[in-house]
């Protein structure tokens, strides 16, 4: 504006006209419909400023590649965000490393408009370009907010607890989080609908969610709230969470986490399946099939064994922790029909052609209340019989001269139980009798035979032990009571530790624990030589001992030395004013004498 008053004032003085007697009042603002020659000019350059750089993005985790490979990659990128909008001329930069003359594995992307950058943003943040870029996309703008954060951290503010989640699940090495939660619909004749989430543990980020009503969660799971089973999801493929999967009516439907999306892009049609297990440890799957009790192995489904079984009123498969052993408690109808008995098949499934073994109870008419595996062992127990005091039996796949044979250890009759809960580590377990057994709980040995505690957690719903084995925690649910909600914490030989009652209280849960470093042949060494182990530790830990002592000892003798040091120093002050105090008490009484005669 500047230059165009400079401009009009030129042009007056050549006309000769003196504008300081020209008394014109425009309205501010106003042009009177006539456009300047750069108006249109000024008009871009301002919608640029105002805009900012809200049109750019930055793409992270790029493959960093050397200059001769530099347009190939340009071109993938410019084709992966060309699709979302319209990329300016020369808006596509990636910077490169003076010294190695390679890219540094971003780039910036400047679109027409933010709404395309949004749009780009939220479509390709997280893209898999391949399995070791994942592309990290953050505007541009941002990098100004990220700028401010403070040197020093300060606490975030505490906000209100809003309850939404109401039922959470680790996968088992805790990659995954899932959450369930409903809302309920406006119209009151609707059903609820079921949000369930699977998040990255690490990022935060939810990788799939699954939406829908109740009763397409009803199926497969072994508890839950307002008619949804919980877990909904079983996961499986050892070590690395690789595979979930979840039962619907005819069908198993199988996910791998690579992409979260179905194997072979459908679910496992499964005529009549009523129940599915996957082995912990490999990608094995155990179907039960009425009539039909098998495997199937991921993602080939290459069956490994099969058993018929006849004359089955009702299945169900317990994997021991390695999968090595696979439990199937079969109920079996009587010859009239009317009754059933209970027998198990116990396959051996990382032995040659997976032998089979049949075992029935003593008393084979026996109802089988609870049956678990010891975790990373070959040990098992079973509560049977008839409640309120069944028997709890523990058996053994092994025998003394280790003949592959399963064999019995001993029976405990007339036990308040009803559920069993083996240590993580093996050796110990707990017989609880929950709910209707008001709590009663018995630490056992299960090396040594013998029980360590017998006591009780009124009302006790749910028993957790700790991934250590150090600790157990017993809890009152308010799923299943409104009264003495709470949880205990226990040692591992049933001591009382820790007592809380919380109004309202759901669930516990230990945080999972990493997987030892230690191979399976290593630490059965270190179990069977833990005696020897135990003095070479024991040595140490007296050395230590001894080392602390002498420590002790040593700060013990100067703080002595400091304290006689001390009182030697008053000692000698009080010896140098000894005289000064024996003087002082020879004058009072001559002060007082004078005192006297002054009064009379």
């Amino acid at each position: 504006m500047a230059d165009i008053t400079i401009m009009y004032e030129i042009d007056s003085a050549a006309a000769g006209i003196d504008l300081s007697l020209v008394d014109v009042q425009l309205p501010p603002g106003e042009n009177f419909g006539i456009i300047s020659d750069d108006e249109d000019v000024y008009q871009e350059e301002q919608l640029d400023f105002e805009a900012g750089f809200g049109n750019i993005i930055v793409v992270d985790n790029l493959p960093v590649v050397p200059r001769e490979k530099f347009e190939k990659l340009e071109g993938v990128i410019r084709k992966i965000y060309g699709q979302i909008g319209v990329i300016k001329e020369d808006g596509l930069w990636m910077p490169v490393d003076p010294e190695t003359q390679k890219t540094l594995g971003y780039c910036f992307i400047e679109y027409n408009t933010p709404q395309e950058a949004e749009l780009a943003k939220e479509k390709t943040n997280g893209y898999k370009l391949d399995r070791s870029h994942i592309f990290a996309v953050n505007m541009f703008d941002d990098f100004e907010k990220f700028m401010k954060v403070p040197d020093e951290w300060a606490p975030p503010e505490i906000r209100p607890y809003a309850p939404g989640v109401k039922l959470i699940d680790f996968s088992p090495v805790e990659k995954y989080l899932v959450t369930y939660s409903s809302h309920e619909p406006s119209n009151p004749r609707d059903a609820n609908r079921i949000v369930i989430n699977i998040f990255d543990v690490r990022t935060g980020k939810v990788m799939r969610d699954f939406k829908g009503s109740a009763d397409e969660f009803a199926i497969g799971g072994t508890g839950g709230v307002t008619g949804v089973s919980w877990p909904i999801f079983r996961w499986g493929g050892g070590k690395d969470d690789r595979y979930f999967a979840k039962m619907g009516k005819n069908m198993i439907s199988i996910y791998e986490t690579e992409t979260f999306s179905l194997i072979d892009k459908k679910s496992l049609k499964v005529e009549n399946v009523m129940d599915f297990s996957w082995s912990p440890t490999d990608p094995i799957l155990a179907l039960f099939i009425p009539e039909l009790a098998g495997g199937n192995q991921l993602p080939g489904k290459e069956e490994l064994r099969q058993k018929n079984l006849f004359s089955v009123s009702d299945c169900k498969m317990y994997w021991q922790s390695n999968g090595d052993y696979l439990a199937v408690k079969v109920d079996r109808y009587t010859k009239s029909k009317r009754t059933t008995y209970t027998g198990f098949e116990l396959f051996r499934i990382k032995e040659r052609d997976i032998p089979i073994e049949v075992l029935e109870l003593d008393n084979k008419n026996d109802k089988i209340i609870a049956f678990a595996w010891e975790p990373k062992g070959h040990r098992f127990a079973v509560i049977h019989g008839d409640s309120p005091r069944p028997d709890v039996s523990f058996y053994s796949m092994r025998t003394a001269q280790n003949t592959g044979r399963v064999s019995k250890l001993t029976t405990l009759k007339g036990k308040q139980a009803n559920a069993l809960f083996w240590s993580p580590v093996g050796h110990y377990i707990i017989l609880a009798g929950l709910k209707g057994f008001n709590g009663q709980l018995e630490f056992y040995n299960v090396d040594e035979l013998e029980t360590m505690a017998t006591t009780e957690h009124f009302m006790a719903t749910d028993i957790e032990w700790d991934p250590t084995g150090r600790y157990v925690a017993t809890s009152v649910t308010s799923v299943h009571h409104e009264m003495e909600n709470g949880f205990n914490i226990w040692s591992f030989n049933g001591k009382l530790l820790y007592r809380i009652l919380k109004d309202h209280f759901f669930q516990f849960l230990w945080r999972p624990r990493p997987p030892s470093f230690l191979t399976p042949e290593k630490e059965e060494e270190i179990a069977n030589n833990l005696k020897k182990y135990s003095k070479k530790y024991e040595a140490e830990d007296q050395d230590v001992s001894l080392q602390l002592s002498e420590q002790d000892r040593e700060k013990r003798r100067m703080l002595k030395d400091e304290w006689d040091k001390w009182v030697n120093e008053w000692k000698r002050l009080l010896e140098e004013e000894k005289l000064e105090r024996q003087k002082l008490r020879m004058e009072k009484p001559v002060m007082k004498k004078r005192s006297t005669r002054q009064k009379k």
